[in-house]
């Protein structure tokens, strides 16, 4: 079995993700769960040995049952929050993230079967940039919503707002 790279580090742990912004309609599909009061991306944490390429098209195939293209990468972001999973509550994570723009072909209509690292089982959702619904990154709300050529580098210190 292969292992997703959360890697423990002195009395927290250095998570490497990949997410993937997929438009269509002017909204953002984003994964919600039971055990979370907010949205996050399609995605989810690189394997050990696979490139950032490789594991965001995995991802995106596992939780939406679609192969879909990859147009361009838009973000690198690293995040400083507290886990708010139960099995690792409360720790400190820094977590650095590759986030990819998808080709969303017309016809794409995405299918939920993935699950939380505790089981709940996820739901997809169409999400409208300006939807007052929390969702992390924070930055798909202004960044997403009007791209622009290149990559960003985004770094956020979320620790202190959970």
């Amino acid at each position: 079995m292969t292992q997703d790279l959360t890697l423990p580090a002195a009395d927290g742990y250095v998570n490497v993700r990949v997410g993937a912004i997929i438009i269509k309609d002017k909204k953002l599909l984003m994964v919600g769960s039971r055990d979370f009061d907010y949205y996050y991306s399609v995605g989810g944490r690189i394997q050990f040995g696979e490139s950032a390429e490789q594991a965001v098209r995995r991802e995106v195939l596992e939780e939406t049952g679609r192969e879909l293209e990859i147009d361009r990468l838009g973000f690198i972001h690293e995040d400083f929050f507290l886990c708010d999973s139960p099995s690792k509550w409360g720790r400190p994570i820094y977590e650095i993230a590759f986030y990819f723009y998808m080709k969303t072909p017309a016809d794409f209509e995405p299918v939920s079967g993935s699950f939380t690292e505790e089981g709940c089982a996820e739901h997809l959702e169409w999400v409208p940039f300006d939807s007052p619904q929390k969702m992390y990154p924070t930055f798909f709300r202004t960044e997403a919503a009007h791209p622009t050529p290149g990559i960003r580098h985004i770094v956020t210190d979320e620790r202190n707002n959970h």
